[in-house]
């Protein structure tokens, strides 16, 4: 099988962090370990079949650990790999940046939600 050559870091990273739901994933998992149910509220409006996904390619990844207690009702706890960990903190000032300018991207994006509806 041939590598995967990637055309530069962030390509890297996005093989790994693409997908609509992993950074806020990421982002609950980096305070702290959550079962399935916590994670999938602190996420939001998110699908579980979506959910569980994005959860399958990310420990596939080896960015989160999964526990199975293997009880009834089912009892499962995601958290975060070392590896895991060290993607959280590079996402840290992305998280800052976010906070720092919510109020514009709200903004932004109400404007493009105006605009898409006059397009239509």
């Amino acid at each position: 099988m041939a590598a995967i050559a990637f055309t530069c870091g962030l390509d890297a990273a996005l093989a790994v962090i693409g997908g609509k739901w992993k950074l806020l994933i990421l982002f609950h998992l980096a305070h702290g370990t959550r079962r399935y149910g916590e994670l999938r509220r602190a996420v939001g409006s998110v699908s579980d079949k979506m959910l569980i996904q994005q959860l399958k390619e990310l420990h596939a990844d080896g960015v989160i650990d999964r526990l199975d207690f293997k009880e009834i009702p089912p009892k499962v706890e995601y958290s975060l790999t070392a590896f895991g960990i060290t993607l959280a903190k590079a996402l840290a000032p992305l998280c800052v940046w976010g906070t720092e300018h919510m109020c514009e991207v709200e903004t932004l994006m109400s404007r493009r939600k105006i605009s898409d509806q006059d397009a239509a």
